[in-house]
Parts: structure tokens; C-alpha cells; sequence
């Protein structure tokens, strides 16, 4: 017997997501409609922008998801929607549409974190219904999640129960990423774009490490400013910038941070698995680094395919599973909280 069939919203930022979950676990639609062509003209997010994309892509983004799944309302039993941290405009109209559909429709409504749901991520799978489903990760559980506005070392004790270790003090990776690649001269977004200027390219440089009161906190600014001295060097010289050079040395000074600070949180810390989420989980070096590192001390690395983890429906899908087993329901009076954090233990 299957679980509950969840429709769930994203729209905390520029994409529009809409998915079909069950039992927290089974994609059964994954729909996305994506802003990156309308922002790379301006180099990053406008959020007004963003907002009236929701608008313009939400409704159709839920008919398609619906189709996907082949689901009417009357198979679906709630939904769940991302209702902070995130652009206030854009979760807005995430948060109103599923208030609507779930009065409409005499549903329960689920409101989810979006960092959870990029943690939950790792539970996904797009197995067909009536097929085994992979085991759970297991507890506790180290998290490291890395997206355009946020870098996060978090403990899962157990399903809703986190412990911060450790987080960004400046820029977010994502957001680093996007910043040095404009220096660069690469096209939005910053991300995809260094990965593949760097990709089989020799490091121009060694750009430095900051280093952090916290043990496991995370500083970019200075690396940003760093390259920034490198290209102005060149400059100065009359030189040509060896963009990918330094795209490269830029990718291997991020990637040794969130690698090395990862595994020495898992090793103090005892986990036996550790998962990552977030749009940068996708970049290819940081995953093949993390994979030789973490198994080289006995620890299992979750790692979610790239499309689940940038923004999408899914992720809150699965999260409002387990949200949704334990009893959680959203009340009408639900609002969306741009700087929302997950509900931490206290230490």
C-alpha cells in the first residue's frame, strides 16, 4: 500500500517547481520551469523579475505536474509548499496558490523549509510504483548544503531534529560562484559556467583558504577579492586573462573548503553517511572530491542527481512526507518567512 500522494510548491526563488510525491520517497512528476535565460541579461536575480515569473508559471507549471503524474485532485491527500527562506515575492505566490488549492480542495497544507527539502532530497527516487524502494539514509546524518544563498554544514539527528555546526560567514558558494564568474567575463549563472571553463584546465594559481573562528564555518568574500587582484593584474600588465586558469584554481580553492571542513565534521561527529543538496551539489569536482575523501575514512557520500538538486518540487515533496507522517499541518493563517531557519536543537 502506498503512502500519501503529495502535490508540492517551490517558488522561493526563480524557478517555478511543481511535483507529485509519494510517501515522501516516489517521484511520480518533477515539473520545473526555469528564469536563467530572462536573468543571465542582468547577470543575476531581479527579484521583482522573479516574482512575476512565479506568477506568469505557476499554474502552468501545476497542470503539467498533474498530467505528469496522471493525478487528479481527488488522488492527491495534500499540499505542501516551501514557505521560507527564500525572495519574500516569489514565496508568496508559492504560499497563496497552495492556501488556495488546499481550501479548494479540502486538503491538508504542509509548510516546508526549503533547506530541508534540498536534505531531503537524498530520499528521492523515480523508481516505478510497485518496485523496491532504496533504503533510508541513516541517523545521524551530516548535510552539506551549498546553493546560491546559503552554505550549510548541518547534523540530522533524526528525521526534523538539526544540529548547526557550521555556515557560510559571508558569501554563500553558489552566490561566489556567480560573482567571480562575472569577473571572469562568463555567462550567468556562474556555477555551470566556471565548472566548464575549469574542466580539464591546469589551475593558473593558487588562490588561498580562509581560515574561521568557527571550525566549521565557510568564508568566500576573500577568495572573491583575491581573484578580483588576479584579473586586475593581468590587466595592469596588458596581459591576457587565462580565464579558465583561473576558473580552475578559483573551483579547487572552493571545493578543498567545503570538502575538507565536510570530512572533518563527519570524522568528529561519528556519521556514518554524508549527503549533500543545493545547486552547487551538482558541480562535478566538488562531488568527485567529496566521493574520494569521505569513502577513503569508511563514510557512505549521498549524492542526489544534479536535477534534484537545484530548486524543484520534489525535494519539498519528500521532506512534507516525513513532515506530513508526523503530524505537521499548516494552518491558513500560514505565511511565507523570507529569512526562515530550520528548527535547530539547542546545544
Amino acid at each position: 500500500m502506498s503512502g500519501p500522494r503529495i502535490l508540492a510548491i517551490e517558488s522561493s526563488c526563480d524557478e517555478t517547481g511543481v511535483a507529485v510525491v509519494v510517501d515522501g520517497r516516489r517521484i511520480e512528476a518533477n515539473q520545473v520551469a526555469t528564469q536563467v535565460a530572462l536573468h543571465a541579461a542582468t547577470g543575476g536575480i531581479v527579484p521583482e523579475v522573479a516574482a512575476r515569473q512565479q506568477l506568469r508559471w505557476i499554474i502552468p507549471t501545476l497542470e503539467a505536474a498533474l498530467a505528469e503524474a496522471g493525478a487528479g485532485w481527488d488522488d492527491i491527500d495534500a499540499v505542501a509548499v516551501t514557505y521560507g527562506p527564500g525572495l519574500i515575492g516569489s514565496l508568496l505566490v508559492g504560499v497563496n496558490v497552495a492556501k488556495a488549492l488546499a481550501v479548494a480542495h479540502d486538503l491538508p497544507l504542509v509548510g516546508v523549509n526549503h533547506i530541508e527539502g534540498h536534505i531531503y532530497a537524498n530520499w528521492l527516487t523515480d523508481v516505478d510504483a510497485g518496485a523496491p524502494l532504496p533504503g533510508d539514509p541513516p541517523f545521524p546524518l551530516l548535510c552539506l548544503v551549498v546553493s546560491g544563498g546559503h552554505t550549510q554544514l548541518v547534523l540530522m539527528h533524526d528525521h526534523g531534529r538539526y544540529t548547526l555546526l557550521g555556515q557560510t560567514i559571508d558569501d554563500a558558494a553558489g552566490e561566489a560562484f556567480d560573482k567571480v564568474g562575472r569577473l571572469l567575463g562568463l555567462p550567468y549563472p556562474g556555477g555551470p559556467a566556471i565548472s566548464a571553463a575549469a574542466h580539464n584546465a591546469a589551475p593558473a594559481t593558487r588562490f588561498p583558504r580562509a581560515r574561521t573562528s568557527g571550525a566549521y564555518d565557510f568564508s568566500f568574500s576573500g577568495l572573491k577579492t583575491a581573484v578580483l587582484r588576479e584579473v586586475e593584474g593581468h590587466r595592469a600588465r596588458n596581459e591576457p586573462i587565462p580565464v579558465d586558469g583561473i576558473a580552475a584554481a578559483f573551483e579547487e580553492a572552493v571545493v578543498d573548503a567545503l570538502a575538507s571542513k565536510t570530512v572533518a565534521a563527519a570524522l568528529d561527529h561519528g556519521v556514518a553517511a554524508v549527503a549533500i543538496g543545493g545547486g552547487v551539489a551538482a558541480n562535478r569536482a566538488l562531488r568527485a572530491t567529496l566521493e574520494e575523501r569521505v569513502t577513503r575514512h569508511g563514510v557512505t557520500l549521498l549524492v542526489p542527481p544534479p536535477a534534484w538538486c537545484t530548486d524543484n518540487g520534489a525535494m519539498i515533496g519528500a521532506a512534507a512526507g516525513f513532515r506530513f507522517a508526523a503530524g505537521d499541518r499548516a494552518e491558513a493563517s500560514l505565511e511565507a518567512i523570507p529569512n526562515l531557519a530550520l528548527p535547530w536543537l539547542r546545544t
